[in-house]
Formats: C-alpha cells, structure tokens, sequence
C-alpha cells in the first residue's frame, strides 16, 4: 500500500496530527467526564501509561537534536540516528505521543479515547511514510529497522 505523501515533505500529516492532538486536549477538558469521574483504578494505570510516554517522547526529542522536524521527510544535513531511544523504539516520539494521549483519555474522557485511537493511526501511516523516506535516504535504515523491530513502543509490535 502506497501512503500518500500530503506534501513534499508531509506536512499534511503533520497537520492532521495536530489537530488530534488539540482535539485530544479540548475533549479532555470540556468533553463528558466518565461517569465515575476519575477512578483510582483508571489513574493508577493511566500515570505509569503517560510517564513511561513521557520518557520516550523526551528520550526521542534529545536523542535526534538538531535534527528534529515534525514532517516525516529527513532533514538534508540529518543522520540516521540509531542509539538511546532510538536502540529501543523507531519513532519514540510518536510512541510517546500515543501513550501520554492514553493515559490522559483514561482519567479525562471517555470521548477523548476516539481522538486517541485516531492520533493512533495517522501516527502509524506517518511513520510508515516516514520509513519509505528514511529507508530511501540511508542505505543501512533496513538493518536498522531489522535490528530495532518494535515502531513506537518497546514490547509492543
């Protein structure tokens, strides 16, 4: 299946992303709360969710540096960057996205769940996109991603 590129360099994902994401926040906060408000069980599993999602989101952020864009194509003067979180996971940003996004709809909204789930898939198409131009920009991308095989979160496919 060929993704769709939505610009020269994506960015038309990147909007659609952000625009999830700010749906992800508006819904937690004036979206319906759930029924039994914020139950310890649903916080309990949401703060580890959105703290490990922190982690990789900042580990992914210092890892790539100068290098960072929000759009799926490299940067000319970028590198393959294949240590720290990058060892781990492919694209740890976008992981931590997706896992702060979980653990905020489990204590905000149940509506903000729908939101998360679609930040989910642009996500995955994103960074398949962003894979075919990795993998057309760096020759050793292909081992790289053998070798790391998990996409955003470490133990999950």
């Amino acid at each position: 299946m060929r993704i769709p590129t939505l610009g020269p360099r994506g960015e038309g994902w990147t909007v659609v992303q952000v625009v999830l994401m700010f749906a992800i926040i508006v819904a937690g906060v004036a979206g319906p709360a759930w029924a039994d408000g914020v139950s310890w069980l649903r916080a309990a599993v949401a703060f580890p969710i959105a703290i490990v999602g922190s982690a990789l989101l900042v580990g992914g952020m210092v890892g790539i540096r100068g290098f960072l864009t929000p759009f799926p194509r490299p940067l000319d003067h970028a590198r393959l960057q294949v240590s720290g979180a990058y060892g781990r996971v492919r694209h740890p940003i976008y992981g931590g996205l997706i896992l702060i996004a979980l653990g905020w709809s489990l204590i905000s909204s149940a509506l903000t769940l729908i939101f998360s789930f679609a930040l989910m898939l642009v996500l995955e198409m994103k960074s398949r996109l962003e894979e075919s131009m990795l993998a057309q920009r760096f020759p050793e991308y292909e081992a790289y991603r053998q070798r790391v095989r998990w996409r955003f979160v470490p133990g999950i496919h």
